[in-house]
């Protein structure tokens, strides 16, 4: 014979165990729901993988190229800044597989190799990194796009050209397309460049953005709508 107390109990298991599901049944729902509504889901993600060049080095965040071009970009396109200053070739080697594993982005703009320059590494070393950072973001299905960039002239013609002609052979090599940030303008024009003679100040900011959304274009990655 089943008392009252025993029904009670039974009655109260029952909601308990009803009301939990519901409430695991809501949030699966929710969850789903949200993953459908957002829209990082179906933006292409480009990531910029640079040093103090790309990392707005100077200034606000908000003022450097990549933060621009992600507002440019909008609402079709997320872009990632993973760019740290000082980096190497060798530190961005290090770091690209968590990087690539924390944004999976669909293109990653390589720019590194400045610091390499500056502190007069071998161009050996120089190729080596980019090569395998390339490979590596190839392996993991990311369009990469190779970012060429100089050197001050007190470096001497010969190891410029040297430096430079890393990132030409690397985009023929692995055919990339070469997106060169040098320009002869930066450097001679007035205010262009910070009081250290190497990084571009606040107002060079727009202008890269425009030199890269020019290229993405002509690349066929982003439509002259977006």
């Amino acid at each position: 014979m089943i008392t009252n107390s025993a029904k009670f109990k039974f009655t109260q298991a029952i909601s308990v165990r009803f009301l939990r599901s519901f409430l695991l049944l809501m949030l699966g729902f929710t969850v789903s729901m949200t993953a459908i509504a957002s829209p990082d889901d179906q933006r292409k993600h480009i990531v910029v993988y640079g040093d103090s060049l790309s990392a707005g080095y100077g200034m606000d965040l908000d003022r450097a190229w990549v933060n621009l071009l992600g507002i440019a970009l909008e609402p079709n396109f997320k872009v990632s800044n993973a760019s740290i200053s000082g980096d190497t070739s060798a530190r961005g080697r290090a770091r690209l597989g968590i990087t690539l594993e924390e944004f999976k982005p669909d293109i990653m703009i390589l720019e590194l190799g400045a610091n390499d320059g500056l502190q007069g590494l071998p161009i050996k070393n120089l190729r080596d990194n980019l090569d395998a950072m390339i490979k590596q973001a190839k392996a993991a299905d990311v369009h990469v796009i190779l970012g060429g960039i100089s050197l001050p002239a007190s470096y001497g013609p010969r190891y410029i050209d040297q430096f430079r002609g890393v990132y030409k052979e690397l985009a023929d090599e692995h055919q990339l397309a070469l997106l060169d940030f040098y320009r002869e303008e930066f450097v001679s024009t007035p205010g262009y460049i910070q009081e250290d003679g190497l990084h571009p100040t606040e107002i060079t900011q727009p202008i890269v953005r425009d030199i890269v959304i020019d290229f993405l274009r002509e690349q066929g990655l982003i439509e002259l709508g977006d």
